[in-house]
């Protein structure tokens, strides 16, 4: 019974605050307004299609996948947590290359043990990436991994595409804070206020 009267001095302290006698329908509303991480996620995709389809970005990964990494990235995950979000570890230099390929740097990227003007003076010299591995001290792979990124940095083709990838994940951003904000500002505060109420009425 006490239980009962709580839930309905809630009730009554939301309908004072909001002037609305239904509270979880509104919020319901609000949240199914905002566009959920499917629909970003099908979005993205679809302009993933587009580069593909362009021909200017080779990749075994699909659009989705495309999409899924994206998200990833910017939810924090390194190479491998993706890979393994995308169901398989051993993609995590696939994972890698395309992440790069969609200039979606991370500062580990730049950070060469040795001065990058002087293996883009090497690399530009017209010796092999053999001989050049071999004055920097490094692998071939590890040396092709830095030209890529450095090439990537410099390559302009697909940053029509990229800037709207960005802009959708700006709008998810917008989108995450308004429902937060929602959530914070509104109900944290009403239900604040409750318990000041019931400690008064206890």
């Amino acid at each position: 019974m006490q239980v009962d009267t709580r839930k309905q001095q809630l009730l009554q302290l939301f309908t004072n605050l909001t002037s609305k006698t239904k509270i979880v329908e509104p919020m319901k509303k609000i949240h199914g307004s905002l566009r959920d991480r499917e629909a970003i996620e099908r979005e993205i995709a679809l302009i993933m299609r587009e580069i593909l389809d362009h021909g200017d970005f080779k990749t075994k990964l699909a659009p989705r996948q495309l999409a899924r990494l994206v998200m990833a990235f910017y939810e924090g995950k390194n190479d491998t947590e993706i890979a393994r979000a995308l169901g398989d570890e051993k993609l995590s230099k696939t994972v890698a290359r395309a992440r790069v390929r969609l200039k979606l740097f991370r500062d580990l990227d730049f950070k060469m043990p040795f001065d990058r003007q002087k293996m883009e003076d090497l690399l530009n010299s017209g010796k092999t990436m053999k001989d050049v591995s071999e004055i920097l001290d490094i692998s071939p792979s590890t040396l092709r991994e830095y030209r890529h990124i450095i090439e990537e940095q410099q390559d302009h083709s697909i940053d029509y595409y990229l800037e709207r990838i960005k802009d959708v994940m700006e709008d998810r951003d917008l989108t995450q804070q308004m429902t937060h904000g929602v959530t914070i500002d509104g109900l944290s505060e009403a239900i604040d206020i409750t318990e000041a109420e019931m400690i008064d009425l206890a």
